[in-house]
């Protein structure tokens, strides 16, 4: 079943504000709030998500009905690439090196503020290039 496009793009908004913080406040705690965020996106779907969770019981009713919906893989994919990186981070941050936290939720958040302000997201791309390459494999 497809979902509201609005939804991933709202979770990236509040995931670019996350990682800014992190970034500003080198907080591991934070950055380990985001990992399960990303965690639970990826295991569930983004609809069962923290921020897709929110969207649908607080953003969504007080919008129009979606004329715009996309297939739920994508965003979910993009989901466990952010994990990927924010776990990554995450050890960068508690066990060093530093540079390596940085790296990696900078990483993450540019990605997080490419879909939040021009709704490109670069995890749904790559979910794409990937599902093109294992057809042309078989």
């Amino acid at each position: 079943m497809d979902i509201d496009a609005r939804g991933p793009r709202f979770g990236a908004a509040v995931t670019t504000v996350v990682l800014v913080v992190v970034l500003v406040t080198g907080s591991a705690w934070l950055l380990a709030w985001q990992t399960l965020a990303f965690a639970l996106g990826a295991a569930g779907g983004v609809t069962r998500s923290p921020y897709g969770l929110l969207f649908k019981k607080l953003v969504r009713p007080r919008l129009g009905p979606p004329t715009e919906f996309e297939a739920p893989e994508p965003p979910r994919f993009a989901q466990a690439v952010g994990l990927l990186f924010a776990g990554v981070g995450l050890v960068g941050f508690t066990l060093g090196p530093a540079w390596l936290g940085l790296a990696a939720t900078g990483a993450a958040l540019a990605a997080a503020f490419l879909n939040a302000s021009f709704g490109y997201c670069l995890g749904c791309e790559m979910y794409l290039l990937v599902r093109r390459a294992s057809v042309r494999a078989e």
